[in-house]
């Protein structure tokens, strides 16, 4: 039998709702809500929608526009990694949020270290949870006020003010679109409502600590014009930087991004804008023990 004719035969067995429910986990990677459902089924019943039309629909839907964009960024992230590249110059639609562009700047500067962080996983992109996942760490934490099961990671509820680690614990931490919620109003993810003006420095003091010497922090922070709320904190650039400088985190390499009818570009043109980093443990203190060994030792 010709094999078209055979998948299309395969394809009419299948039952109405079982093809519906297959579709939107195929398209959309979730169950479809009863309304959704009920609309569905009853199209296809009356004809008026074809099994390839609401396919159609599906991927023509503002939702699969996101998850596209965020597939796309996290393998532009993995393309960077396989050719030992930097990601830069990096764009997104206008109609899309920051998500696509954090993942492939942060994504695409891994390098299979073995030990992991990932701080405010809870709240994650499933496309982000299942790259890092997949990348397969020796060790894989995820730490958030609030817990989630993530098959393949190991998650932790604390305060990244206050994290249950070891100094020098992890070779890389990502800490994507977090930072600004620390010491906010946490109550929309669970937790609670504060308003602690310390918060992202004494955050940023202790993924300090828990980095390894020679590790990394991977880094996304708004920035911009725009007005701060209660549960996130507004920061331009330059007072990012300053935080980063305050924690004795140095800035091994950075870009910023903005949005505008364009798109997301880099550039500092637009009032809403996200600063993507690469931060180290500063050298300051290292430099001061050396400099004292090197003066003893002289005399």
């Amino acid at each position: 039998m010709d094999e078209r004719l055979a998948a299309q035969l395969a394809l009419i067995a299948v039952s109405d709702e079982e093809f519906v429910s297959s579709a939107f986990l195929l398209v959309l990677r979730r169950l479809p809500d009863e309304a959704a459902r009920s609309a569905a089924l009853e199209s296809l019943r009356r004809h008026a929608l074809s099994r390839a039309g609401l396919i159609g629909d599906l991927a023509a839907s503002e939702e699969f526009e996101r998850l596209r964009a965020l597939d796309d960024g996290v393998a532009r992230g993995l393309a960077a990694r396989l050719t030992n590249e930097r990601p830069h110059e990096l764009a997104a639609a206008a109609s899309m949020d920051e998500r696509p562009i954090e993942m492939a700047w942060t994504l695409g500067r891994y390098r299979g270290e073995p030990r992991v962080l990932d701080l405010g996983y809870a709240f994650a992109e499933p496309v982000w949870l299942s790259a890092l996942t997949t990348a397969r760490p020796h060790t894989l934490m995820g730490l958030d006020l609030v817990e989630r099961e993530v098959p393949g990671m190991s998650a932790v509820v604390g305060d990244v003010r206050r994290m249950p680690f070891r100094a020098r614990s992890f070779d890389v931490i990502f800490c994507i679109s977090t930072l600004e919620h620390v010491g906010a109003d946490n109550s929309r993810y669970g937790s609670k409502k504060e308003h602690d003006p310390t918060g992202r420095l004494d955050a940023l003091r202790e993924l300090r600590r828990v980095v390894a010497r020679c590790g990394r922090i991977l880094i996304t922070v708004p920035c911009g014009d725009r007005e701060g709320d209660e549960w996130y904190a507004s920061h331009s650039a330059n007072e990012w930087r300053s935080l980063f400088r305050e924690s004795d985190l140095y800035v091994y390499d950075e870009e910023e991004y903005t949005r505008n009818p364009e798109g997301w570009l880099p550039g500092t043109d637009g009032a809403h804008g996200v600063l993507c980093a690469e931060l180290h443990p500063g050298r300051r203190r290292h430099t001061f023990v050396r400099r004292a060994r090197r003066a003893t030792q002289r005399r």
